[in-house]
């Protein structure tokens, strides 16, 4: 049995155990699957597999659009599932993927097929009321109609997904090839045998598709040609467009997220940007669980983690669908370290929502012992003028281990146990001394450096632990900047110059218990999360060549590199 298929079959049997054990039962039969053909405005023909409960109709229907044949048997048994307990589940394929139609192109054809399948589905009398629900992919094909919706739509349920494709994409010039390279390999529309890793170290990237994939794909090309936010590519066409739909939803929607999951911060942007009257009846749920709803957290089990999909999705539907109510505006979610869920009405939460919230900086500073541990220390007090350096060498990455922007590489996703401080000459771990008492984190962190480099341009990365009372370190929020687009309106950088960069890390709720120790390891790669810096100027994915950066860190008065924790001390809501 190959990896994939094991990890189907786990994925399977663990959805089928939440249908089992969730509070909404079986209240009938499921009539056998049919398939039936819906005609797009172009004449393509796509196909839907349609399930029923044996009871009459017409049905409260979930509707789902997917890509991937290879979840055949997951919509089979969705559809059962739900059948049984009194809904319709209609699963269109999309356009060039399993049996239906037309050529398979990522994204650009599923607004015009989606708002047919939804204009079909207006048409058939055994469709009572309709609520779009998908992960991923699927949870594209929701966003990508939610702002024209037909009369039966009463609701959307979108997990995983977000509408600011920019964010998914890049993190200050650094690609995150571990989610898109990967993904334009799996989806080219031909098999695909070049080894992934190999690929995304290709340069020059911009021609790995024709130079190992055995084809050109146009769209991949244009993702790695345009590393700035500013660039018109991500704010016309369809990327243009899918970012403009959240301001213009009308139906209550249910944003699911985890805090581990690669479009985290591009669905929060989704979220922010509801529009308000849509808002109101809305619902954000934010979990400790990476994309597939699994628990990221290496050697822990926390009692209240709830890394479910199935329950929630099925309490929504009840509510919108069968009950025909109108939600209340809800946002839920999970404090990390202390295991708890909280509930309020909106986020990001405001600095007045709680008493004692504000910044604590932990200042980077040398180590008096670097040399028998290799720890630098965090301390609460700028340190004296000092610096450090290191040699980044692009054709040797620092390996990444854990992390939050990963796809393929699905070991190394969430928080995991690190290795020690100064465990490569080119990490820079700095340690703070045990918490006195709990810190509670809430927010999005960022880690301000002063730094140098022999380079033209390079990257720089921060990732952010916590080491309990016996050493074990795991990661819980890291990321990445570059010197060229750290500000995209700085001048071109001078070699030897010192300069100022935020690693702007994603939202995240954390206890950092007391007797605990927070770390912070700086380094200039971390592959695959991101794309390996090549040292050289220009668009990162022409470079041919790379080259050795001398990288250097300053700390102390007048360079206060600091990470910068957003902080609250009073209870959550």
């Amino acid at each position: 049995m190959s990896d994939a298929d094991e990890f189907m079959n786990n994925y399977l049997a663990n959805i089928r155990r939440q249908y089992e054990q969730s509070a909404y039962a079986p209240v009938c039969e499921a009539d056998p699957k049919r398939t039936e053909t819906v005609v797009c405005r172009d004449g393509v023909e796509l196909t839907a597999d349609i399930y029923t409960p044996a009871m009459p109709g017409p049905y409260p229907t979930i509707v789902v659009r997917c890509p991937y044949p290879q979840q055949v048997p997951l919509w089979e048994l969705h559809g059962e599932e739900l059948a049984r307990r009194g809904y319709a589940m209609v699963c269109e394929w999309c356009r060039g993927t399993h049996t239906s139609g037309g050529e398979w192109e990522p994204n650009v054809n599923e607004r015009d097929d989606g708002a047919d399948l939804l204009a079909w589905l207006e048409e058939r009398d055994w469709v009572d009321v309709v609520g779009l629900w998908g992960t991923s992919y699927l949870a594209l094909t929701c966003w990508v109609v939610a702002d024209i919706t037909t009369p039966k739509v009463a609701s959307i349920c979108a997990n995983h997904y977000g509408t600011d494709r920019f964010a998914s994409a890049y993190q200050k010039g650094a690609f995150r090839c571990d989610v898109l390279t990967a993904w334009a390999m799996q989806n080219a529309g031909h098999p695909v045998e070049a080894d992934y890793l190999q690929s995304a170290l290709h340069r020059p990237q911009l021609s790995v598709d024709e130079d190992m994939w055995g084809g050109r794909l146009d769209w991949y090309r244009d993702w790695i040609s345009h590393p700035r936010g500013d660039d018109p590519y991500w704010d016309e066409g369809f990327w243009g467009l899918l970012k403009s739909i959240p301001a213009k939803v009308t139906v209550p929607m249910f944003i699911h997220e985890g805090w581990f999951d690669h479009h985290l911060g591009s669905a929060l942007t989704g979220y922010r940007s509801l529009n308000p009257q849509a808002k109101e009846h809305s619902w954000l749920r934010i979990g400790c669980w990476n994309h597939y709803f699994l628990n990221p957290l290496e050697g822990l089990e926390p009692s209240g983690l709830d890394a479910t999909e199935v329950p929630a999705a099925l309490e929504w539907f009840d509510l919108t669908l069968k009950r025909r109510q109108t939600p209340r505006r809800k946002v839920e979610y999970y404090e990390i370290g202390d295991d708890s869920w909280h509930t309020t009405d909106h986020w990001p939460l405001d600095a007045g929502d709680a008493a004692g919230s504000g910044e604590v900086r932990l200042y980077l500073a040398v180590g008096r012992n670097k040399d028998a541990c290799g720890e630098n220390e965090l301390t609460l007090a700028p340190p004296a003028e000092g610096a450090l350096e290191y040699d980044y060498d692009p054709n040797d990455p620092v390996p990444t281990r854990g992390g939050e922007a990963l796809l393929t590489t699905m070991g190394e996703i969430g928080a995991r146990i690190q290795p020690r401080s100064g465990y490569r000459d080119d990490v820079l771990s700095f340690v703070s001394q045990p918490l006195d008492e709990d810190l509670h984190i809430q927010g999005a962190i960022r880690v301000e450096l002063y730094v140098s480099s022999s380079a033209a341009d390079t990257a720089f990365t921060a990732k952010l632990m916590c080491v309990d009372p016996d050493g074990t370190a795991r990661n819980y929020r890291s990321s990445i900047t570059t010197l060229a687009l750290d500000d995209p309106d700085a001048p071109d950088y001078t070699p030897g110059e010192v300069r100022r960069v935020s690693v702007d890390m994603w939202d995240i709720c954390w206890k950092v218990p007391a007797g605990s120790r927070i770390r912070c390891d700086i380094s200039s790669s971390d592959f695959p999360q991101y794309s390996v810096h090549t040292n050289t100027a220009g668009l990162w994915s022409a470079q041919r060549e790379a080259v050795t950066a001398r990288q250097t860190i300053h700390m102390g008065a007048a360079t206060p590199s600091a990470v910068v924790l957003p902080i609250t001390t009073a209870d959550r809501m």
